[in-house]
């Protein structure tokens, strides 16, 4: 039997966070062996903001060696990096043809990140085009996605329907959401409304896969929760929620476990305790990121991304022809 697809992936736009671990790779981990996986670099998303070329490649790298640090096994998926496959920006063109100014004006984080720049792209405003080109070139059946993503896969849907109603073909499938129902939506330590991320001003808001145990613990113990001092589930406490959230997912506990295992307990030694199962967690990941980044392994990183990006060029060259076929190219002789 033919296993489902999965397809996901990550900008390289600097250190990976244990929003990045526990909201995707570690999901990804979990599910890598059950369906048929295609885990990618975003790099061509990345610079929809200006990037240092040196530095984009150094995070590159940096980012395919943290994902298989947190477990993802080459052997069994397909890595590689989004620009190494040149049918994504193809079909990209022919998607934007078929897509709507205003359902990209209506895309909730073009509006908050446009809000942030004095100039605004034009990649920024059709980002979610690429976002479907890179979904639908691999007969996606599901994409893993945190709640502000969701967005971009309901367009992705309509952009395939609506491809496949103009041309009278299912040139396109339809992709589901698969959203896991723990550590989906990490937020920041110190603004527990807003997600956690690597783009935030505070370093102190989130905590880098490569941080070490002193400065997690750290941030966990400066980490913003309430006046209550009851370690208890509630969207009254985001703060201990989100606190709850992260010592849920790495340990597997459930809320109502953990409220009783911490009950009694001040914020103090709660958030030590969140602070010291992430730092464990976390060490094992540095330990094989730290062997990964020895000069001995450059070219088995090279291998796995030359391997990934023939594996994945087969597949995407095939749905690019199947796409030039029905809007009427003329075949290669």
């Amino acid at each position: 039997m033919n296993k489902k697809i999965i397809l996901s992936g990550i900008q390289p736009s600097g250190i990976l966070t244990l929003g990045n671990y526990l909201g995707a790779l570690k999901n990804w981990v979990k599910i890598q062996t059950e369906y048929d996986c295609k885990f990618f670099i975003a790099d061509l998303h990345a610079i929809t903001v200006h990037q240092d070329p040196s530095v984009l490649r150094e995070n590159t790298k940096k980012t395919i060696m943290q994902y298989i640090a947190c477990g993802i096994d080459p052997e069994i998926n397909t890595i590689f990096a989004q620009s190494h496959v040149h049918e994504h920006a193809e079909l990209g063109w022919i998607l934007n043809c078929h897509t709507y100014m205003g359902e990209l004006s209506r895309m909730t984080q073009f509006k908050d990140k446009s809000h942030k720049q004095v100039n605004v792209g034009v990649g920024l405003f059709d980002y979610p085009v690429l976002m479907a080109a890179d979904i639908l070139l691999y007969n996606s059946d599901y994409v893993p996605v945190g709640e502000d993503q969701r967005q971009h896969l309901e367009i992705t849907r309509d952009i395939a329907q609506r491809f496949n109603s103009t041309y009278g073909k299912e040139v396109f499938k339809i992709p589901e959401a698969f959203i896991p129902e723990t550590g989906a939506r990490i937020m920041s330590l110190q603004d527990p409304t807003k997600k956690m991320s690597k783009s935030d001003s505070n370093p102190m808001g989130y905590i880098s896969l490569l941080d070490d145990r002193d400065t997690i613990i750290k941030k966990f113990k400066k980490a913003v929760t309430d006046s209550e001092n009851v370690v208890r589930y509630s969207d009254e406490q985001p703060g201990i929620k989100n606190l709850i959230n992260i010592y849920s997912a790495i340990t597997g506990k459930s809320y109502t476990d953990i409220e009783k295992e911490f009950q009694g307990v001040g914020y103090g030694k709660f958030k030590v305790a969140v602070g010291e199962v992430v730092a464990d967690e976390l060490d094992i990941i540095q330990q094989k990121y730290n062997k990964l980044n020895s000069p001995e392994y450059n070219s088995y990183i090279t291998e796995i991304l030359n391997k990934g990006a023939e594996e994945a060029h087969k597949i995407a060259e095939t749905k690019l022809n199947e796409v030039y076929d029905a809007v009427g190219f003329l075949n290669k002789l």
